[in-house]
């Protein structure tokens, strides 16, 4: 099976996952090389919470991903778009796992590596962990995503401040 066909199965099943655990969902198929606007492989929420997120899954270890589909999820499309970045892994016989870019190695030529030892780390997060976030989400949300683009990169301080204004 290419890599492709894996990768479009992999994500046909996150979206399912996601949506039994009652999230609304959609995958954009058209991401990555189909097109030239800046879109995550799916978009998921539930009223309280929005994430943007691309799906990485390998048989084997690690999984990479180039900084511009970081780039591109955190600072493009999730800071315009108002939901939350994740980066959402899978390793064969494993569960999906879940983590903010800022928590996924970045190697020294500036892509993104995911061990699946990491599944395993405190900022690995699981599906109930996103839903929790929504149970938690306050009217201070709108500001720490702020925030977190700002801290990120993905904004500069005159951004975030009219942002915030």
């Amino acid at each position: 099976m290419s890599s492709n066909r894996k990768g479009d199965r992999r994500e046909r099943e996150l979206v399912n996952t996601l949506d039994e655990a009652g999230f609304a969902v959609m995958r954009a198929p058209a991401s990555g090389s189909a097109t030239s606007r800046e879109l995550p492989d799916v978009l998921a929420g539930n009223g309280d919470v929005f994430y943007a997120i691309e799906a990485k899954s390998s048989s084997g270890d690690p999984i990479y991903l180039d900084n511009e589909e970081v780039y591109a999820l955190v600072s493009v499309f999730a800071t315009n778009f108002g939901a939350t970045p994740r980066i959402a892994v899978r390793f064969d016989r494993e569960d999906w796992y879940f983590f903010h870019p800022d928590d996924v190695h970045q190697t020294d030529g500036g892509n993104y590596r995911v061990k699946k030892e990491r599944i395993e780390a405190p900022e690995a997060e699981t599906i109930d962990d996103l839903l929790a976030r929504g149970e938690e989400r306050d009217d201070g949300a709108a500001v720490r995503q702020v925030l977190e683009a700002f801290e990120a990169g993905a904004l500069d301080i005159d951004e975030a401040a009219a942002m915030l204004e």
